[in-house]
């Protein structure tokens, strides 16, 4: 393997727990509701989602193993913040993705073309 193509197997490999955490739905919802705002309380990420304090609390803790978001206690009640050098660090995996597939399709067309 190529010593790119094996650097951006190790980054991928690191992110896969974000991108398995953004899979879903609910939890990328709750991602969404942080990076427009300020860190909010479990009582504000639940208002208008149909979803249980509890629900809500579960998928925030999956976000947080993922490094997504992380807890602060503010007095009597947890705020969530956003870790976005987390997101960020996903987001430069897949455009290192898009690069290579860019590279292999380029090689591919001037085969084809040949």
């Amino acid at each position: 393997m190529p010593r790119r193509s094996a650097a951006a197997a190790a980054s991928l490999e690191r992110q896969a727990p974000v991108f398995s955490a953004l899979g879903d739905s609910t939890r990328l919802r709750l991602v969404a509701r942080l990076a427009g705002s300020e860190p909010q309380s479990i009582t504000h990420l639940t208002e208008g989602t149909g979803i249980t304090r509890q629900g809500v609390t579960k998928h925030l803790r999956v976000l947080s193993d993922a490094g997504i978001v992380r807890p602060a206690r503010k007095g009597r009640e947890t705020l969530w913040h956003l870790e976005r050098e987390s997101l960020e660090a996903a987001r430069r995996s897949l455009e290192r993705i898009s690069a290579l597939w860019d590279e292999t399709l380029d090689r591919l067309k001037k085969y084809v073309e040949e």
